[in-house]
């Protein structure tokens, strides 16, 4: 048992950590002979579908799901300059059908506005058809020049969630902006993770958007991570693919429109915000094991033990858990390390000590152990379930709290950005902008930051001292 635990790196390597989690937790495979590109194991796929089952149930109820080709053809896709001069180092196109070159280029979505804004165009006719709340969980592809790292920097996307909406008001469309960050709020808290939400810079918002709100958190090593954005289109997109309505009065309108996204980043900041030097820890919701059972033999009583085992589990299933017993020939440490770096919420221990008393022996993913009456043992896992759930948000919070950190002027700012993410006060001139990520050798992130876990309040510029001057976040990103 010693030297399986040993083979995994403390978390405060995170680099060497997160990479053998996710081969030792049988997560994702990352020896698929294109770089870029990872196979997702069995375990890891399931932590992915009910991760993303969280969030179609979140999107379900007032969203439609749908699906639109991964192909576009270049006429389309080169329709709108700007959009386009966000992606054009990153396409892949597809030029030969077999042997045959192609008449018209096909690229590979980086992302799909210009594969569904021409079908928009087609629906659309009056404004009986608005709006249009649509999303689909596809693959996308991104040419990615910099340092590839599975689950946050892919060139195959595997798990990208993309709503795309259309309305007929730029109010209306603002208004959906608020719905999905308040969405994607809801799905982070069910994961368990505290999220920063700020408005981008406009020379960092999405091609063609008016605007562009952000949600990230914080990774063990101080540095961010972009886990969803909410980007207001405006008209933008509409006037280019001539998405109009018919209104009351039987004038054609441009439409307003937005869009939001999802990675496979979601799954990234589960694993490192929660895990440990043991491994994985998954809340209950999305762990495809929630309740481990470990029979405790001794030889003279061990089909008495292995028999209340299965009860136990027959009890779990009934009220609603992923269950496992574990009878496979090794000694219970080796057990209880393969479960706990799977990240298995709670395990359950019966032997014949516990048969006898009348209790069985729970132990959290975080090693509080107790016991739990036999005649209480159901209501008992689901306090115990609960109170996991609130220490992970409780230690999440308290990560992000120490690697955030409240800046009065740009003396140190550097030397703070070491340790996590700097908060400032700017004016929004493009001039302090250079000068605070000049002092901080960092990137502005965003500003007028939403967060309970900081202030934000107006406050004086750190670089020219105008009052007013709303938060801003300052870090190195992934």
């Amino acid at each position: 048992m010693e030297e399986q635990e040993a083979t995994l790196p403390p978390k405060a390597e995170f680099s060497e950590w997160y990479n053998d989690i996710l081969w030792r937790a049988e997560i994702m495979d990352v020896r698929y002979p294109v770089k870029g590109l990872y196979v997702w194991f069995p375990f890891g796929f399931g932590i992915r579908k009910r991760v993303y089952g969280v969030l179609r149930e979140l999107l379900d109820r007032d969203h439609e799901e749908a699906l639109f080709p991964l192909l576009i053809p270049e006429n389309e896709f080169m329709k709108e300059a700007e959009h386009i001069k966000g992606f054009e180092e990153e396409v892949y196109w597809v030029t030969h059908g077999g042997t045959s070159p192609l008449d018209v280029k096909l690229a590979l979505r980086p992302t799909s506005e210009t594969a569904i804004y021409p079908m928009y165009a087609l629906w659309v006719r009056s404004h009986a058809d608005l709006p249009i709340k649509v999303y689909q969980i596809v693959n996308t592809f991104r040419y990615e020049t910099k340092h590839t790292r599975p689950l946050i920097r892919l060139r195959e996307i595997t798990s990208f969630k993309e709503a795309h909406t259309v309305h007929a008001t730029w109010e209306d469309a603002e208004k959906t902006v608020e719905e999905a960050i308040a969405l994607y709020r809801e799905f982070y808290d069910r994961m368990c993770i505290p999220v920063l939400i700020s408005k981008r810079p406009d020379w960092d918002k999405f091609p063609g958007a008016d605007y562009t709100i952000a949600v990230d958190t914080i990774m063990p090593d101080g540095r961010t991570l972009q886990i969803g954005t909410v980007h207001h289109l405006g008209d933008h997109f509409s006037r280019t693919f001539s998405i109009c309505y018919e209104n009351l009065a039987g004038e054609q309108q441009y439409c307003y429109q937005t869009c939001y996204g999802i990675s496979e980043r979601s799954i990234a900041a589960l694993i490192s915000l929660h895990g440990d030097d043991r491994g994985l820890a998954l809340p209950a919701e999305v762990a495809p094991t929630q309740v481990v059972i470990v029979p405790v033999i001794m030889k003279k009583r061990e089909e008495e033990v292995l028999e209340a085992a299965e009860v136990l589990k027959k009890e779990l299933v009934t009220a609603g858990y992923r269950v496992k017993v574990d009878t496979r020939d090794l000694r219970p440490g080796a057990k209880y390390y393969y479960w706990e770096l799977r990240g298995v919420p709670l395990r359950i221990e019966i032997g014949p000590r516990d048969i006898d008393n009348g209790v069985v022996t729970a132990v959290t993913r975080f090693g509080e152990k107790s016991t739990i009456s036999r005649e209480d043992f159901i209501s008992g896992v689901q306090m115990k379930m609960a109170a996991m759930s609130e220490a992970m948000t409780t230690r999440a919070v308290q990560h992000i709290k120490d690697h955030l950190f409240p800046v009065e002027d740009i003396t140190g700012l550097k030397e703070v950005i070491t340790k996590g993410v700097a908060a400032v006060h700017w004016c929004g001139c493009k001039e302090c902008a250079d000068r605070i990520e000049e002092a901080a050798d960092a990137s502005i992130l965003g500003t007028e930051v939403r967060s309970e876990l900081i202030g934000n309040g107006s406050g004086t510029c750190v670089i020219c001292g105008k009052p007013d001057s709303v938060m801003t976040l300052v870090g190195r990103s992934y």
